[in-house]
């Protein structure tokens, strides 16, 4: 029989209050939502059973399938343009900026927009892309066009557009804070060496920054895959996501079908996450 040492002992005491506290409110919630995933429903109710059929329904309707591809579409989308804008920052910030102080300051100017709520800082674009708003009548007084554009607002382009305002900064921070630990001095030996900039880029700086970049993909990913409420209003109503699917099902009661749809869309987002960081070590990040 082992016996724990005096070592062994303090360090599962030390991890206790922290399992318990997973357990309680991360273990057990999702054990919860899978149990009732089996539950059978009706119009008014639903109640215990081990049944397969809000799997069944979920995993052959072309409805969900097609709202699955639309939800990928906005995950692909907003993550590429969140990349570029992060990384765009974050580079700027490590190497155009000299002055710590400077850097401190402008990082911080990044987060401005975060102290308000995500509802207000999304409906905030439906003045400035209505029919009569600041970019409609922009574009018209400068020639652009004679019409007002219809596609500004309440369709796919409004979506990804509020999407990459609430997440960029999620890809901005870890990218930053991977770029800022690069040593200078393997960029002065590469100059040394003749490189040019796009070579210093493409092999060292992108390849080094790796890590922090599948990490805000990580975060980007998770957080648009779950997202219902901005697909709701940037879109009009006229696309949908799983989460808005989850959430018309909760607000009809239909508790079981809702809890499937979250293990699948639980299980369909571990499965993007493991393929990422098949990519690449993020632990030496952690």
């Amino acid at each position: 029989m082992m016996t724990l040492t005096k070592t062994d002992r303090t360090s599962w005491l030390l991890a206790g209050p922290m399992t318990l506290i997973l357990a309680a409110f991360l273990v057990l919630p999702i054990l919860t939502i899978i149990v009732v995933s089996f539950w059978a429903f009706n119009e008014f109710t639903f109640f215990p059973a081990f049944v397969f059929d809000n799997y069944l329904f979920t995993l052959t309707s072309k409805v969900t399938l097609a709202t699955y591809l639309k939800t990928l579409q906005f995950v692909i989308l907003t993550w590429v343009f969140c990349t570029v804008v992060g990384f765009t920052v974050a580079y700027f910030l490590a190497f155009c900026v000299k002055s710590l102080a400077w850097q401190v300051a402008l990082f911080l100017l990044c987060t401005i927009p975060f102290w308000t709520s995500n509802i207000i800082r999304m409906i905030s674009w439906v003045p400035f892309l209505g029919r009569n708003g600041i970019a409609n009548s922009a574009l018209m007084s400068l020639g652009i066009v004679k019409q007002p554009v219809e596609w500004l607002l309440f369709s796919d382009f409004s979506v990804v557009l509020a999407f990459v305002h609430l997440y960029a900064l999620f890809m901005v921070v870890p990218i930053f804070n991977t770029l800022i630990r690069i040593d200078k001095s393997l960029i002065e030996a590469a100059r040394d060496g003749g490189a040019n900039g796009l070579q210093i880029l493409t092999n060292i700086i992108i390849p080094l920054a790796k890590p922090g970049i599948m990490i805000g993909s990580i975060f980007v990913v998770t957080l648009v895959m779950g997202d219902f409420i901005t697909v709701r209003f940037m879109s009009g109503g006229q696309s949908a996501s799983v989460g808005r699917i989850i959430s018309n099902e909760i607000s009809l009661l239909q508790y079981p079908a809702a809890a499937a749809d979250a293990v699948i869309l639980l299980v369909t987002v571990l499965i993007m996450i493991a393929i990422m960081m098949r990519f690449v070590d993020i632990r030496k990040e952690l």
